[in-house]
């Protein structure tokens, strides 16, 4: 299910606040629909522990849905783990408040000490190179929050349009509605294309797909309409899809998505 655009806010907490990485996040998140807050200072020399500071406050006063935190603040050697210190403060007064973590240290001998400082915590926490794609950094923000976008993109030629139940097919510029899936096959795709979303390469076990299926035999329902499925995308984007492409049968266990190359 997709959340109400509007409902959602982001707290930015990064000593580089005006950089061009943060804005590039800003804007992803803007055009997304979500309200961002970013944590400013208001004198020129600031340390870690005046971003720790307003960061807290502006947790309190904004109840923000997520926060992108930064892990190093400044070049002294004191600030060098500093968002680990305030990802700490916001997970004792805000356990549920899930947190991405902006790591220079993604790789390296640093990496472990940054990994580590988490572990304490049962919190909603995860790190990204602080140099990713903003699409990437939304994309783990939703992961982590647990939500669903109102379009699932499925490779670079398929869309789902979760908030009015059609498939796109793309090609250049123009989107073909695939007008074949839907009812129980949008429905099936959906559940696929979500799991994926949120975790991809995780199997949609069978259990899980049955309430989507009629007649005495589910599992010989859900085949048809998943071949159903692949037939209407593959006719709509010129393909034939085979047993191992787009939606795979995992032997005993379920299906799981497979967006084509």
């Amino acid at each position: 299910m997709t959340e109400s655009r509007l409902q959602r806010s982001i707290l930015i907490v990064d000593d580089e606040w005006d950089s061009k990485v943060v804005r590039s996040v800003r804007k992803r998140l803007d055009e997304e629909g979500w309200r961002t807050n970013v944590v400013v200072p208001f004198d020129f020399i600031v340390s870690g522990d005046d971003f720790e500071a307003e960061a807290l406050y502006a947790i309190e006063e904004d109840r923000p849905d997520g926060v992108v935190l930064d892990v190093r603040f400044g070049e002294h050697g004191s600030d060098r783990f500093k968002g680990l210190a305030i990802l700490q403060k916001i997970v004792e007064h805000h356990p549920q408040l899930p947190v991405l973590m902006f790591t220079q240290y993604w790789k390296g001998p640093d990496r472990e000490i940054a990994v580590r400082g988490t572990l304490k915590w049962d919190a909603q926490v995860d790190f990204i190179d602080k140099f990713a794609s903003p699409e990437e950094v939304v994309m783990r923000l939703r992961r982590l929050m647990g939500t669903t976008p109102d379009t699932i993109r499925i490779g670079d030629r398929i869309s789902i349009d979760n908030a009015n139940e059609v498939v796109y097919v793309h090609d250049a510029d123009k989107a073909t509605p695939v007008t074949e899936l839907h009812g129980l096959r949008f429905d099936i795709l959906q559940e696929l294309a979500s799991t994926w979303y949120s975790s991809p390469g995780e199997v949609v076990p069978f259990a899980k797909l049955m309430r989507y299926t009629e007649g005495e035999d589910p599992r010989a329902s859900i085949r048809v309409r998943i071949r159903e499925i692949k037939v209407a995308i593959g006719k709509a984007m010129g393909v034939q899809f085979g047993a191992g492409d787009l939606i795979i049968n995992v032997r005993d266990r379920g299906y799981r998505l497979a967006p084509p190359e």
